[in-house]
């Protein structure tokens, strides 16, 4: 039996700095950021399903699943900064092609009947736009938490960051973040000792 290096990769998740251009008063990695959007995820799902789908549910486990290893190619990319990444169509569409290759580069490192398995956590598949949809909002949500608690440090740096991803969250036009940004996120700014009995 061959050996594989492919989980002992993933777990370098927790030696990876997001946010590389600002000023941090709690450094972040992509694995603590990678279950956050997991969390965040399952619920936009859910409420979407409770609250304002109609006809077929969508998985909210499958929808975690993703969000789960959405900044897995960051293992061998790092994490590419908001501004540089989406400075040009350019420069977007190559770190594209960097992150594709990356994510085959990974697949290749598990065992060759585990490949096809692990292939639809990578690599986004026909007919899951919806899903991916919602993983997107929630690495948005996870991206203003992070910029509220800043700024609840007193780091000013967060500022624009967080009225930018406001206006992307509500350009997403989805229901289920209104109601998220209504409903649950006003908690993360109060202290825990008011919501414990």
């Amino acid at each position: 039996m061959q050996q594989s290096p492919f989980f002992a990769l993933l777990s370098r998740m927790k030696y990876i700095s997001r946010w590389a251009l600002m000023r941090n008063a709690c450094q972040e990695n992509i694995s603590e950021h990678s279950l956050e959007t997991a969390l965040l995820a399952h619920c936009l799902v859910t409420l979407r399903n409770e609250r304002f789908g109609e006809g077929k549910k969508l998985s909210a486990e499958r929808a975690a699943t993703l969000a789960l290893f959405h900044d897995v190619p960051e293992v061998l990319t790092g994490d590419m900064p908001t501004p540089v990444k989406y400075h040009s169509e350019r420069v977007r569409d190559a770190y594209r092609q960097v992150e594709e290759s990356a994510c085959e580069s990974l697949l290749a490192l598990l065992p060759e009947d585990l490949r096809e398995s692990y292939r639809p956590l990578l690599v986004p598949e026909p007919g899951e736009e919806a899903l991916w949809a919602y993983v997107k909002a929630a690495d948005k949500l996870s991206a203003l938490i992070k910029c509220m608690e800043e700024q609840k440090f007193g780091n000013r740096e967060f500022r624009l960051a967080q009225h930018s991803i406001r206006a992307a969250l509500s350009s997403m036009k989805l229901p289920e973040v209104d109601c998220f940004l209504a409903e649950f996120l006003p908690a993360y700014e109060e202290p825990l000792d008011g919501y414990i009995k």
